[in-house]
């Protein structure tokens, strides 16, 4: 599966007392899904998956689904303490047709989380998940940083294609990238070499009576010729072959990182990154995009004044106040944000006007 592009990892909305809102959750997608965004994330750490029961986690994944575009990535934060809550979490979010699982460290008996565990733990699911697996590395939140030796350690695992690197540390992005090199796999994309998903095989086989060959979904075959790209990986130029009646090619991958920090979007790509899961993405997707895009048609001036334009904002709204903040920001953009899930409380009005003020040129 190929990630490139911006992925905001979306929020949860909420009913006043509390209840999960899924209206508005589908309101959101059907916005995200108009955007030029490569997919969503549904149960990061913005989604507030840590503070649902396991029902509403499976119905909030159930709502996402059916109402994300197609051509659209859809990545399931399926991470638990334990690989087999998680694994759980996994093949079900696989059932209802899920591409990637973004599988959290595991952090509560952090003393024990030697690297001896962590390989066993994300082996295990790696091994036993029907979809793809994404390393989440969030030290804000868990006080545990992957290192890169684990990672690079980790990456060799055929079904483990990537990570998501929230601690904005270009120069751990660049040893990661650095000590992966070596690793190339092929991913199904379109003539334009855009993200090809299960679910939009799917629907272009059911258009056309057709069916879709296992083998097409896996990216099994080898691409006949490359080139470079800009961020330096090669990419094929074989023949198009058509699948479900969708025009698709192969492209050679590497090991996949994803940024997550959007006040360092700019240095990590320069580092190695291929995209970004970015929390301030969420009510601020096209600026974010933005950045992206000026990076990978090699307009490094212009990818710079992007980042600047939105450093400020979202160091302050997504890395300081959170995600009370990014929801509030929301609502100003067009999207429902609503209220958080108690123990965290709605912003107050002092907080509320930094947020207008920091949002005014930052409209989606």
């Amino acid at each position: 599966m190929l990630l490139d592009g911006i992925f905001p990892p979306i929020t949860t909305p909420f009913y006043p007392d509390g209840r999960v809102y899924h209206k508005k959750l589908e309101h959101n997608l059907e916005h995200y899904s108009k955007t030029p965004v490569g997919g969503v994330v549904v149960l990061g750490s913005t989604g507030e998956a840590i503070m649902l029961s396991d029902e509403e986690r499976r119905e909030v994944l159930k709502t996402a689904r059916g109402a994300c575009a197609p051509h659209k990535v859809l990545i399931a934060g399926t991470g638990s303490e334990s690989a087999i809550d998680t694994l759980r979490l996994t093949e079900y979010a696989a059932e209802l047709g899920y591409d990637v699982a973004l599988v959290r460290t595991p952090f509560y008996y952090r003393k024990q989380m030697l690297p001896p565990n962590m390989l066993a733990f994300y082996r295990m699911i790696a091994d036993r998940s029907p979809i793809p697996i994404m390393i989440y590395s969030v030290p804000i939140f868990t006080n545990y940083d992957m290192s890169a030796e684990l990672v690079i350690e980790l990456a060799e695992h055929p079904n483990i294609i990537g990570i998501k690197e929230s601690g904005g540390d270009a120069e751990k992005i660049q040893k990661m990238a650095g000590g992966t090199r070596h690793i190339r796999r092929t991913a199904l994309v379109t003539d334009t070499f855009s993200a090809v998903t299960p679910r939009m095989l799917k629907a272009e086989a059911n258009g056309n009576g057709e069916l879709v060959p296992v083998a097409a979904l896996a990216g099994e075959a080898k691409p006949r010729s490359e080139h470079r790209t800009s961020s330096g990986l090669t990419s094929s130029s074989s023949a198009i072959r058509v699948v479900g009646g969708l025009k698709t090619r192969q492209k050679e991958v590497g090991f996949q990182i994803c940024a997550g920090a959007a006040q360092r979007l700019y240095p990590s790509l320069q580092a190695g990154a291929v995209g970004a899961i970015l929390a301030f993405a969420t009510p601020a997707p096209t600026v974010c995009y933005e950045v992206y895009a000026a990076w990978k048609e090699g307009n490094q001036e212009l990818a710079r004044t992007k980042q600047e334009r939105i450093a400020g904002a979202a160091a302050r709204v997504a890395g300081e106040l959170g995600i009370p903040a990014l929801k509030y920001a929301l609502d100003l953009n067009g999207y429902y944000g609503g209220p958080p899930r108690l123990p965290l409380l709605p912003l107050k009005a002092d907080q509320k006007a930094e947020v207008e003020r920091l949002m005014a040129d930052i409209r989606n």
